[in-house]
């Protein structure tokens, strides 16, 4: 048993399968974008363009974006009966096969204007579900998206039934054949998500035990964050040869990738790339990928990676800050590089920045520039976490020695008729034996 196709047959529910698969031939596609009366037109052009990249990036072509003022919602089709006619007579004109909105819309709406323009009808997050269906690589990946699209698909199984009619009239206590189906679809939906939570809950156990291992190292974390497509991977991978994929396209890179970095000083840092922000992710997203997000929340420093050719930096770098707020790591030490400033148009964007958070660094990282600053500020801001401590230890406590060469970074010890002066860097949570000895 299964869902019913477009042809009336049935499908089986396979794992993992969206309830509204994109078809495999590249779809002719018209965006839809709703603005407020009193939105800025450039915010409303800047959602339009990300909406159209991500509709790239899935593999669909875009025809058209229409720009519909929205002065009221429609809790039937979203936007008014007018509007509904004139996308109707667009679609026709445009010949396409598929109408995207750039905002959320509740399953009533979808299956209402598919029956009224007889296409198929999706929403931004349907779009983000399906990219990230079809990136993730590793078995947690995999998983959490499955869940986040079976989680997003169960209130709209009834899209696939329009047979559900034939249970009116009927005798009491009998149902229709569609009904039937229904139920069963979504028991069988049900039952996947409840074993995909199970099985994540294992998988995050294992990364909760290997992230638990590096935090209790001597080695300080940083991760690199920044909205998708800003640059994130192509920095770790040249600042450490981690070969991880880079495509101009967005979310290229959805699992954690760590890798250890050697810096002018010598000290050694493990840094980990995580998966791109973006504004108004979709919640089911959200919390799927929580434990790869939290690469962030336990580092001991960030870097944020802006993109300074992009026309709307700053709100990207505003959406950016708003995710770690909901990590709750805005209280961590940061360097923001103004990334791509080979590309750049407009320097006011990063000068705006430079207000709004200090330090910032113009890097070209597909040049080179700035690389060597950025590890010299990534050594300073190392210091700064850990600064240099003198400790004056009994001759007799060679363990704390050992201690100290074990956690932190020894920069001078001497041997003294007052005991054993050990000039280091250690972070906090080692410094806990060495207190009674802290030389004032």
């Amino acid at each position: 048993m299964g869902i019913q196709n477009n042809n009336g047959t049935e499908e089986p529910i396979s794992k993992g399968k969206h309830i509204h698969e994109i078809q495999e031939s590249k779809q002719q596609a018209l965006l839809l974008v709703l603005t407020e009366p009193q939105e800025n037109p450039q915010e409303s052009n800047r959602r339009g363009e990300e909406l159209k990249a991500l509709v790239d990036t899935m593999g669909s072509e875009t025809v058209h974006v229409e720009h519909i003022s929205l002065r009221q919602t429609n809790s039937a089709t979203m936007i008014g009966s007018g509007k509904v006619e004139a996308v109707k007579a667009l679609i026709d004109e445009l010949d396409v096969n598929l109408v995207i909105f750039d905002r959320q819309i509740n399953p009533r709406v979808q299956r209402n204007l598919e029956k009224i323009w007889e296409i198929t009808v999706i929403d931004r997050d349907e779009v983000i579900l399906q990219i990230f269906a079809d990136r993730a690589a590793t078995k947690e990946a995999v998983l959490q998206v499955e869940l986040a699209r079976l989680e997003y698909s169960l209130p709209r199984l009834t899209r696939r039934w329009t047979s559900l009619g034939r249970q009116q009239g009927g005798v009491k206590g009998t149902r229709g054949e569609g009904e039937k189906q229904l139920e069963l679809d979504r028991r069988q939906v049900q039952d996947r998500i409840v074993a995909l939570k199970a099985q994540l809950e294992k998988v995050v156990q294992q990364r909760t035990i290997q992230r638990s291992a590096r935090i209790e190292g001597s080695i300080p974390t940083g991760a690199i964050v920044g909205y998708t497509n800003s640059g994130k991977s192509s920095l770790l991978n040249a600042l450490t040869n981690a070969g991880v994929l880079v495509e101009d396209k967005l979310f290229a890179t959805l699992d954690p990738t760590t890798r250890q970095v050697k810096l002018p000083g010598g000290e050694e840092i493990l840094l980990s790339d995580t998966v791109g922000f973006v504004s108004d992710l979709p919640h089911t997203l959200v919390d799927a990928f929580k434990s790869t997000l939290e690469e962030a929340k336990y580092a001991d420093f960030l870097i944020i990676v802006c993109d300074a050719s992009h026309p709307d930096m700053l709100a990207n770098y505003a959406t950016t800050v708003e995710v770690l707020e909901e990590l709750g790591c805005t209280d961590k030490p940061a360097i923001v590089l103004a990334n791509k400033m080979d590309l750049v148009q407009d320097t006011f964007s990063v000068s705006r920045l430079r207000t709004l958070y200090n330090p910032v660094l113009e890097t070209s990282i597909k040049t080179g520039a700035g690389i060597e600053a950025l590890l010299k500020q990534m050594s300073d801001t190392l210091h700064e976490l850990n600064p240099t401590t003198v400790y004056v230890l009994p001759t007799s406590r060679h363990d704390l020695v050992a201690h100290i060469h074990r956690f932190g970074q020894v920069e001078s010890i001497d041997y003294t008729e007052d005991g054993i002066v050990v000039k280091t860097r250690i972070q906090n949570r080692f410094q806990g034996p060495l207190h009674p000895f802290r030389h004032a």
